[in-house]
Formats: structure tokens, sequence, C-alpha cells
């Protein structure tokens, strides 16, 4: 038998699943909030946020396919966001030795004092976002989630 929520009553797999849901429609909410500041704040968007992110982290510059695997997405839409960063002069492309297929990509120093102005502006948009939440929260939610992915995760 399911263990019971002695608050509620209610199973405790069902309030997992409440938990879930709650958790997936925050979630949500915050991304369409971050994509749509973005959008019209900076005229970018969050894909093109992470990927500069990605660069800042990695200032020698990164495989298409390296950048494309991190960011778990195709190389064709990582290549699509990479013209656009070089044609506003965010990213460049060079060429790697001995490898004519190969091509590393990084910010421009335009691009890491673009991606600098951005990233602050998205802390304190998660900041505002988040607010309510209380301190003494922060760190057990953090903790949770982390234990969700740690006792799930597949090596």
């Amino acid at each position: 038998m399911s263990a019971t929520d002695p608050v509620t009553g209610h199973p405790m797999s069902k309030q997992r699943l409440r938990l879930w849901l709650h958790m997936l429609k925050t979630a949500r909410f915050v991304e369409n909030e971050l994509r749509e500041r973005m959008r019209i704040t900076y005229q970018s968007t969050l894909p093109r946020f992470d990927v500069m992110a990605m660069l800042d982290r990695t200032r020698e510059g990164l495989l298409m396919s390296q950048l494309s695997q991190q960011l778990m997405v195709s190389n064709g839409n990582v290549t699509g966001i990479i013209d656009r960063l070089v044609q506003d002069g965010y990213v460049v492309r060079v060429s790697v030795k001995g490898d004519k297929r190969a091509t590393l990509v990084r910010l421009t120093p335009k691009g890491v004092e673009k991606f600098a102005e951005m990233a602050a502006e998205h802390e304190r948009w998660i900041d505002e976002l988040m607010d309510n939440v209380q301190d003494s929260d922060i760190e057990h939610f953090v903790d949770a989630l982390n234990h969700i992915r740690k006792d799930h995760q597949h090596d």
C-alpha cells in the first residue's frame, strides 16, 4: 500500500504528481517570461542566449559539434544561431588546423561585452520573478531537485 500524506490524507504518489505539475507549470511560466523579455529587450532568443553563455564559459572556443552536444540540440539548430551571431559580430568562426571539416566558434570582444550585459539583466529578471521565494526555502528546493536528478541518473 502506498504511503499517504499525513496532512491531506492523499496518497504520496498523488502528491508527487501534483508537485511535478506545479514545477512544470512554474518552469514554463518563468521560461516564457524570460523569452518575452529577451525578445523585447535584446531582440534575441533564449537559445541564442544559451549559445552565448556556453561560449562565454569556454573562451578558447568550442567545435560546432561540441556546442550542439553540450546544448543537446541538433547541429542544424546551432548552425542557424551561430550564423546570426556571426552576422551581428558577436561570434567568429575559426578553422581548425589539420581538420578542414571542423570549425571552432568563439565570442568576439563585442560578443563578450554583449553577453555580460544580457547575463546581468537575465539574473535581475530571475531575481525579480523569484523574489517571493523565502531565503530559507531556496537551499531546500535546490537540494530536493538535486536529489531527484542524482537518485535517478542513468550511468
